[in-house]
């Protein structure tokens, strides 16, 4: 082979090699796919995953504590949980079925430590008279719970929120909660007659 060969097959070598492998692009790969990856210990399958439902386990959060702060807090405890709970997914409904009931399940959790921190905060307010005007996450709060919506107890606020706001079936929705089918049916029935016409109307929007 003459120098002038050898010389352009190293430059094709070359040309070859040096282009950097592409990021896997993972758009198309469905969610059960992911969650199997992610299960093996797939890094990257699982921040796929947790990009494409992140926005969504938010907006859950927040519509069910009716805080951004909270929801905050929410969506990082379930994003950090849910790499070892992925180990417990079987398939047996939709991953966004169960992903939605942990989110429900977080909230619920997250509820009951505040009810909790705030008993406490209160009981040394009064001891110390350290009480305070609120602040203007009080007054968010005050707000949003002068709201139709707020004033529905909380099993009927979580159904309300995945059937209206995430428009889950009610078989879907029985699957997040935990309940039976007919148990959602019945919730939905009954707070829709609690709400006002005004604030039914405005369900959809909101949610």
């Amino acid at each position: 082979m003459s120098a002038l060969s050898e010389s352009a097959a190293g430059l094709s070598l070359v040309s070859v090699a040096d282009p950097p492998r592409p990021r896997p692009s993972f758009e198309a790969v469905p969610d059960l796919d992911l969650v199997a990856r992610a299960a093996g210990g797939e890094r990257a399958a699982f921040e796929a995953l947790l990009r494409r439902h992140y926005d969504r386990i938010h907006r859950i959060a927040w519509r069910l504590t009716g805080s951004a702060s909270d929801a905050d807090d929410i969506a990082q405890e379930v994003s950090c949980a849910l790499i070892e709970k992925l180990q417990n997914f079987r398939g047996e409904a939709k991953f966004t079925t169960w992903l939605f009931g942990i989110v429900v399940n977080a909230c619920r959790d997250h509820r009951r430590r505040g009810q909790t921190l705030k008993r406490f905060r209160a009981g040394l307010s009064v001891l110390a008279s350290l009480a305070t005007a609120p602040d203007a996450r009080d007054l968010y709060r005050r707000t949003w719970m002068a709201s139709e919506l707020s004033r529905l107890d909380a099993t009927l606020r979580e159904t309300i929120v995945l059937v209206v706001g995430e428009d889950m079936s009610h078989l879907e929705a029985a699957h997040a909660l935990g309940v039976a089918e007919s148990t959602v049916s019945w919730r939905m029935h009954e707070a829709k007659r609690r709400l006002s016409a005004r604030a039914l109307k405005e369900v959809p929007d909101d949610l």
